[in-house]
């Protein structure tokens, strides 16, 4: 159960103390992201991690000025690809090869697969299902650092075409998706702190359904 009490502890912490945190939980946080399950392996993100502070400022300006981002320890910016094309996806599966002692060849079906399939949908479709890909990776970041007892706020407010122009990822291939800083919570000046964490009653988060459940709908709609 520690990992449930680990996301009980943690909150979107709104105002941080500054304090630096050690190197090994910064570590362990972005080893537990660099981890986590992608569509098909590809890793289609990356993440950039921020701790100066004159950078940091800049960053806020097009953060709608959150304070967390000039008071944590490091800011993580997380950036996806901006579309698939043939040769990122076989670097990617080139070295899986490689690490599998395999031939390059093994993958070779399955990729023109996925690249047909996803080169069908337009590259807007494409930027979109790496973006949430980098979220998996995100939330993997997320109860690590609760884990570590780190607090991470995440952050969707800020313009993306502008840090991307900041941190230089225009036409990079990349394309910012999310931020989160890592630092530690400033208790007596956090509204946030001591609020009851909600979230939505289980019966009404959880549904069980079986095969029964779904003819009894399709015979519904007959009606």
């Amino acid at each position: 159960m520690s990992l449930i009490e680990d996301l009980n502890w943690r909150y979107a912490t709104k105002k941080m103390n500054g304090t630096m945190i050690p190197q090994e939980k910064l570590d362990y946080i972005l080893e537990a992201a660099r981890m986590a399950p992608s569509s098909s392996g590809l890793q289609q993100y990356k993440i950039i991690v921020i701790s100066d502070k004159g950078l940091l400022e800049r960053i806020k300006r097009v953060a709608y000025n959150q304070s967390q981002v000039t008071e944590c320890s490091h800011l993580l910016v997380f950036a996806a690809w901006d579309e698939y094309t043939d040769q990122r996806v076989s670097t990617v599966f080139n070295y899986t090869m490689d690490q599998r002692d395999l031939p390059y060849s093994t993958m070779d079906d399955y990729k023109t697969t996925i690249l047909n399939l996803f080169s069908s949908r337009g590259k807007e479709w494409e930027a979109h299902h790496a973006a949430k890909q980098s979220y998996i990776s995100f939330a993997m970041a997320i109860a690590a650092a609760a884990e570590q007892k780190i607090d991470a706020t995440p952050i969707e407010g800020f313009d993306s075409d502008t840090l991307d122009e900041l941190l230089k990822l225009t036409h990079s291939g990349y394309k910012s998706t999310v931020i989160l800083p890592l630092g530690y919570r400033d208790a007596e000046n956090d509204w946030l702190l001591d609020m009851k964490k909600v979230r939505t009653p289980r019966e009404s988060f959880i549904t069980e359904m079986t095969l029964e459940d779904i003819v009894d709908l399709e015979d519904l709609s007959r009606k």
